[in-house]
């Protein structure tokens, strides 16, 4: 079994490698490290500038002896003269006072990192002062360091005392002074309900991403983990458990109008949780600010967790797939929006969603596609035939639409986007088409009507083989996709399968059961003979050629990624020119209808999906989609409701008949759309 299945794996093998996304580090990443020397033998020191500081106002031995009473010094001289440069300094001596005191007085360290906060947040807000700030001088750059490096080692205190969550209070202390902040969410999608717990990203050491979207200004970047509710409604029932999602945090500190007994440096503070992903700026004293944000750590976090075993999900979906069945079905990573357009991505053979993180991780840190587009995942036993998984994936979508959006009041759920690698591309592309009567014609020459068999049997094969297009997707993307079948999946590899598959036993007896009740009713190559995915790959199996002929909708659109890689080393043995794995022949949809698109990129099979010139030609399609749609002068809603056929719901009321903006599209060519699965022909 061991020979066999490491013949599989050096073949078809389109699985995620067993991967570590994230390291701990030994100590938090700290750009202050260097230029306070914040790891020496000596301790902490301030730098050149706030050591002239010292200097010209004779408290360089006073700082030795006692650094608090220099700050208290530095306070008196700058209520005095306003200058910027002594407030740097005031703020660069208590982040230093304040890591000195971290191990043994926490209390005091708290009250130094407030100080730093306070005066490195009044060097770039204070409006008296507005006209001085320059900010092409690199201490500019430092004291956003320093209100950064503050605040996390503030949070990091509060925290150890009791967890920081949206609606709680906490407690920041300065040098004489006390003050509450309350915490605030601000998300489009995500609720203080979802909140659980929070972790540093500067903890954390990417891994597993090849590149890493970090954008810089104020705050501190987190880790948010979702929590789950008792009873998961609507999207909610999408989300995997243990869901993290980036935050960025930002303390703003307003001053108060002093009033009878308040103090004249009296402050309102509120820490405020923003979601990166809905925006990158905040508005502080009039300025718009840029936020410090980290999208890559978290999604790695996520998939480096000991419970997300995804690899072991992969091999138990292809090796035994009946196991798979209660995690398959449609997963967001990402709050469900009701204003974006969907990209579901759809994984290959012996493979998983994780097999898309890389290109999730480059698209969405485009703000052009995350602001209009929400990436989808589908998970699918891949060991079984890929039409079956394309039947259940039909169903997963409309089970999908009718939990979020029930009444068909989001239009921009009708501007899907299918991204399909591999045998995730016939998956794809099986949801575009319709079936006519061409689908059952490769099972039997005979009217369905008289088939033999139980009315689930009967219901299972009308939805397999009976179907129409989803009016919902407008686009499908296929990568490294065996249109017409790949000669790795031949007699060997099939017959290995067949060992190494464990198909349910309840399917592999119904096939049983419905060849006995229906003798010469099937023809002789039919695809009730093709048990496992490897059989269905086979380059004669009739149903590749009928799904290469089927007649596509009129309104989507496809586009297809072909790898080709140097014919060298084992796959040059045995494969002609292609990506090692699926020849440039069988990948290609050149002169099919409806096909926009067709790029060859140089990479193999199991990294074509992953290739830069990949990621960047679907963004380039995403990009080609939100632009049609916007030079269209015909909103989406009337546009679907003119083609579509969609019943009155209880109330009466179309689904689908709000007005609600959204994007559009150019007309459709007038072809009734069905939203249910297509009786079969008799």
């Amino acid at each position: 079994m061991g020979t066999l299945a490491l013949c599989l794996l050096l073949t078809l093998g389109c699985a995620s490698s067993k991967n570590h996304w994230v390291s701990v580090r030994s100590t938090p990443r700290n750009p202050l490290t260097e230029s306070l020397n914040l790891l020496s033998g000596e301790g902490p020191k301030p730098s050149g500038r706030t050591a002239q500081m010292l200097r010209r106002y004779d408290l360089e031995k006073s700082a030795d002896q006692d650094l608090s009473q220099a700050i208290t010094r530095l306070m008196e001289v700058y209520d005095e003269s306003l200058d910027r440069e002594v407030q740097y300094s005031i703020a660069e001596l208590a982040y230093i006072a304040a890591k000195r005191a971290e191990k043994d007085d926490k209390r005091k360290a708290l009250a130094f990192y407030g100080t730093s906060l306070v005066h490195a947040y009044d060097y770039l807000f204070d409006r008296q002062q507005a006209d001085t700030l320059n900010p092409y001088d690199p201490q500019f750059r430092g004291v956003c360091d320093l209100y950064n490096q503050s605040l996390e080692g503030t949070l990091r205190l509060v925290q150890a005392e009791g967890s920081l969550r949206p609606g709680t209070q906490g407690v920041v202390s300065t040098v004489g002074h006390e003050c509450k902040f309350d915490v605030v969410l601000y998300s489009s999608g995500w609720h203080s309900e979802d909140f659980d717990s929070l972790k540093f990203v500067s903890d954390y050491q990417l891994k597993g991403l090849k590149n890493h979207y970090h954008t810089y200004g104020l705050g501190v970047p987190v880790i948010a983990q979702r929590r789950s509710h008792p009873e998961e409604l609507g999207a909610e029932r999408y989300y995997p458990e243990k869901l993290t999602f980036p935050l960025t945090a930002f303390l703003r500190i307003d001053r108060i109008e002093p009033k009878d007994g308040m103090s004249p440096k009296a402050r309102h503070l509120v820490l405020e949780l923003h979601d990166p992903l809905d925006r990158q700026t905040v508005a502080v004293s009039g300025v718009r600010v840029p936020l410090e944000s980290d999208i890559s750590t978290p999604l790695a976090y996520f998939l480096d967790q000991p419970d997300f075993e995804i690899d072991k999900v992969s091999t138990l979906g292809l090796l035994n797939p009946g196991k798979v069945e209660k995690l398959q079905g449609l997963y967001m990573l990402e709050p469900y929006d009701p204003e974006k357009m969907p990209v579901v991505m759809v994984h290959g053979l012996w493979s998983s969603p994780v097999t898309w993180m890389e290109m999730f991780n480059d698209l969405r840190s485009d703000p052009q596609i995350r602001d209009n587009y929400q990436f989808w995942f589908y998970l699918y036993p891949t060991g079984q035939p890929f039409w079956v998984s394309a039947t259940q994936m039909r169903e997963d979508i409309s089970r999908m639409r009718l939990s979020v959006d029930p009444h068909h009041e989001a239009p921009a759920l009708d501007q899907m986007v299918l991204v399909g690698h591999s045998m995730g591309g016939l998956v794809s592309k099986l949801q575009s088409v319709d079936s006519g009567d061409q689908f059952w014609a490769t099972m039997s020459d005979q009217p369905f009507g008289n088939l033999k068999a139980s009315e689930e049997m009967k219901q299972g094969l009308q939805q397999a083989f009976f179907f129409h297009p989803n009016p919902s997707i407008r686009r499908v993307v296929t990568i490294g996709t065996p249109h017409q079948g790949s000669t790795f999946a031949n007699d060997f590899t099939q017959w290995a399968g067949n060992k190494l598959i464990s198909m349910p036993m309840k399917l592999v007896n119904s096939r049983q059961t419905l060849l006995a009740d229906n003798k010469d009713y099937f023809r002789n190559n039919a695809p009730i003979d093709i048990r496992t995915s490897l059989d269905s790959l086979d380059p004669d199996s009739i149903l590749l050629t009928t799904l290469r002929e089927a007649d596509p909708a009129p309104w989507v659109g496809y586009h297809n990624i072909v790898g080709r890689q140097e014919a060298s080393g084992i796959y040059g043995w045995f494969s002609s020119e292609g990506d090692g794995v699926v020849s440039l022949a069988s990948a290609s949809l050149e002169g099919l209808p409806n096909v926009r698109s067709q790029l060859v990129v140089p990479a193999d099979h199991l990294s074509v999906h992953r290739h830069p010139q990949s990621v960047l030609e679907v963004r380039r399609i995403l990009l080609e989609q939100l632009g049609e749609l916007q030079r269209s002068p015909f909103p989406v809603s009337s546009v679907v409701l003119a083609n579509a056929q969609l019943p009155a719901d209880e109330s009466g009321k179309t689904p689908g008949s709000a007005s609600a903006a959204g994007p559009t599209l150019p007309p459709f060519s007038g072809l009734p759309i069905q939203t249910q699965p297509a009786a079969p022909r008799y």
